[in-house]
């Protein structure tokens, strides 16, 4: 293949106009500017990636940055100790990049303004040094014409900036960031390439956009949980939204309340990996659904992206293998406490860390299953069990030799097992999002009870039903709860971002 010689060397870079850093005492205001800026510098890339695809030929490089804010804290300030976020404890300079705040509006105005209270101190607004990646100025859902591409004479790297993966990393939520001398404290668990990567992968992953996504997720591991979902909100909105605005489904087919019919999107021609569905509600604080499947791998997966959008809890609603005798099938277990036997972990959170329940979700379950099936007290222990859940990695792990696994079992206390709970909760504590696991009993390997097929189908009609409204019970409870209590402080290190 002949080598293509590119003799006109890049001699200079075209930037946006100088933009002059400004100082913000309201956070309304200092969104606005942040918005406005991301624009303008997006706009940009768009409009040059666009001129070299309709013929102009300048030999330059084309380069925008990425807005940032910061804030100078110059004291140590003790701030209301009930509060999980909002603060720093170090004096010094902080600052965190910023991408889509259209899409963050909401969450960048709660977190600057409680910055701003208990400190007493102006919000900066510039822009960074981190230049955005042509490939993010896209936004998701815009369509790049192959065409307008092709006619680019020389290689994309050449002429914008592209993602850097070498820096798109969790050192921050994980707790291991050091910045270098004179570099300013993290301001954010999640840098802006960071997050923009997330964003497009949430898009391929789910096929819906990520401004669908709400403030409270529900995950699952069968698709007959997807199906009630769908029935129950599909419900909804034929009669009148009962306090949603919208149904959303893959494609993002948007059914408005009171409509019985999608008004906009287009389904897709198979499902991706993980669809998503969205019961949407003013401010983002409805209900998204996610079939993630089966294993810790896609478990992860998922998690590692929605965490970026900050949503205030995540719940765990499926099916596991109960381990004890006195367990019958459709029985419920609240896990208490996790065996993590998946893995995909073990490089971002040591298997040592140990993973707490948490008391508002762990309440919030529980009285949801009380009021579902109208038990209570004592007698709610018959169909409900609080204790341990294993998770494994390996689905086949009853047809190796029981003797090791099982007794690991049986030395943890599990009640238990199954193959997303602990990889969700464990990616709930790394990334500080609230998180909970209520499962439901569908077989019985250590004990040979196996569901037959007529079994399951009738198991599976009765059980699901009642699963799902204990977890969109349980949301709704949460979702009565002001975020400064449900974001627990149980989920925060010695040294912490100001930002949840």
């Amino acid at each position: 293949m002949e080598k293509r010689i590119y003799p006109t060397p890049i001699e200079s870079v075209a930037y946006p106009e100088p933009y002059a850093r400004k100082s913000f005492d309201d956070a309304g205001e200092a969104v606005a500017e942040l918005m406005a800026l991301y624009e303008r510098n997006t706009a940009f890339l768009r409009d040059s990636f666009n001129a070299l695809g309709n013929g102009s030929s300048e030999a330059r490089r084309y380069r925008a940055y990425y807005p940032e804010i910061g804030v100078q804290i110059p004291s140590y300030t003790q701030a209301d100790s009930r509060l999980a976020y909002g603060h720093v404890s170090v004096p010094g300079y902080y600052s965190t990049t910023i991408t889509r705040p259209d899409l963050f509006k909401s969450y960048l105005t709660d977190q600057i303004r409680h910055l701003m209270r208990n400190h007493g101190v102006p919000i900066m607004v510039g822009e960074s040094e981190t230049p955005i990646p042509v490939h993010f100025a896209f936004l998701e859902g815009t369509y790049v014409d192959a065409a307008v591409a092709e006619r680019i004479e020389r290689p994309l790297r050449d002429l914008f900036d592209v993602p850097d993966l070498n820096s798109t990393d969790d050192r921050i939520a994980n707790g291991i960031f050091e910045p270098n001398p004179g570099e300013p404290q993290p301001l954010a668990p999640f840098t802006a390439q960071r997050i923009d990567y997330s964003l497009h992968r949430l898009a391929h992953y789910t096929a819906t956009s990520p401004r669908q996504f709400q403030n409270f997720v529900l995950f699952t591991n069968y698709q007959f949980y997807i199906d009630e979902f769908v029935v129950h909100a599909r419900e909804l909105m034929a009669q009148g939204g009962g306090g949603y605005d919208a149904f959303v489904e893959p494609g993002n087919l948007v059914t408005l309340a009171g409509a019985t019919e999608p008004t906009e999107g287009n389904a897709p021609v198979r499902l991706p990996q993980m669809p998503a569905y969205h019961l949407v509600k003013k401010g983002h604080n409805g209900i998204t659904m996610v079939n993630i499947g089966v294993g810790p791998s896609n478990a992860k997966t998922i998690t590692d992206h929605i965490a970026v959008l900050r949503p205030h809890a995540w719940l765990m609603l499926g099916h596991c293998a109960g381990l004890r005798n006195s367990q019958a099938l459709g029985d419920y277990v609240l896990a208490h406490a996790y065996v993590r036997e998946d893995h995909v972990l073990d490089d971002d959170l040591p298997v040592w860390v140990p993973i707490p329940a948490l008391a508002e979700v762990q309440v919030a379950l529980q009285e949801a299953v009380a009021e579902v099936t109208g038990l209570e007290g004592y007698d709610l222990k018959r169909i409900m069990r609080t204790g341990t859940v294993a998770t494994i990695d390996n689905r086949n792990w009853e047809l190796r030799d029981q003797k090791g696994p099982v007794q690991r079992l049986s030395q943890s206390r599990a009640i238990a097992l199954d193959m997303e709970s602990a990889t969700i909760a464990a990616n709930g504590f790394r990334f500080r999002v609230p998180y909970g696991t209520l499962l439901c009993v569908s077989d019985k390997p250590l004990h040979g009870e196996l569901k037959l097929p007529g079994m399951a189908t009738e198991f599976y009609k009765r059980q699901v039903l009642q699963h799902l409204k204990i977890g969109l019970r349980a949301v709704e409870k949460l979702a009565q709860m002001p975020p400064e209590r449900l974001h627990s402080r149980k989920l925060r290190s010695f040294s912490e971002t100001a930002f949840q």
